[in-house]
C-alpha cells in the first residue's frame, strides 16, 4: 500500500508543487478504490481530501484545500476575493471575474484553486475557468467554478 500512496504523493507534487503530496497525504489516509482498483476518493478522518479523476488529476475537497493552504506559500493556487463575495463563495456560489482582487499569475483554466478572502481565510475550493490574467482583466464571466464552500 505504501508505494501506492507514494505514487499519489508524486502526482500531487506534480499538480500542485513540491510539498503538496506530503501535506495532502499526511496522517491516517484512506483510499477508496473503484471496482477495477483505481484510486477514487482520498479521505482522512472521514473528510474528503481529494478525488482522483479518470484524467489523472486531483480535484480538491474542503479538507484538501485546508491542507494545501497550510503547505503552499501565497499566492500559489490562490484566487483572492473581498467582503462582497465572501458569504456567497462560502455557500458554494461561483466566483466571478469582477470580484477577483488578486490571483496566482500561474493559474490556467482547469487548475484546481483555493478561493481565499483577502484576510487569508479559506472560503472554498474549485476549478479555475479563466487564466489569471483574464480573471484580473475581465469585468464579466465566471472565474472559478466553486466545488466545496468552507464554513466560517
Amino acid at each position: 500500500m505504501g508505494s501506492s500512496l507514494d505514487s499519489l504523493r508524486t502526482v500531487a507534487d506534480y499538480q500542485f508543487g513540491a510539498g503538496a503530496g506530503a501535506a495532502l497525504f499526511d496522517g491516517d489516509i484512506t483510499v477508496q478504490r473503484t471496482s477495477s482498483g483505481r484510486p477514487q476518493q482520498i479521505l482522512a478522518d472521514d473528510e474528503r481530501i481529494l478525488s482522483y479523476g479518470v484524467d489523472g488529476r486531483f480535484t480538491l475537497g474542503a479538507a484538501g484545500g485546508r491542507r494545501l493552504q497550510a503547505a503552499l506559500d501565497a499566492p500559489a493556487y490562490r484566487v483572492v476575493v473581498g467582503d462582497d463575495s465572501e458569504p456567497f463563495v462560502r455557500e458554494e456560489k461561483n466566483v466571478f471575474a469582477k470580484f477577483v482582487r488578486e490571483v496566482d499569475p500561474a493559474i490556467r483554466p482547469g487548475d484546481e484553486v483555493l478561493v481565499e478572502h483577502y484576510d487569508g481565510d479559506l472560503l472554498a475550493v474549485g476549478r479555475a475557468e479563466l487564466s489569471a490574467d483574464a480573471m484580473l482583466d475581465f469585468e464579466t464571466g465566471m472565474a472559478v467554478k466553486v466545488r466545496d464552500g468552507i464554513e466560517a
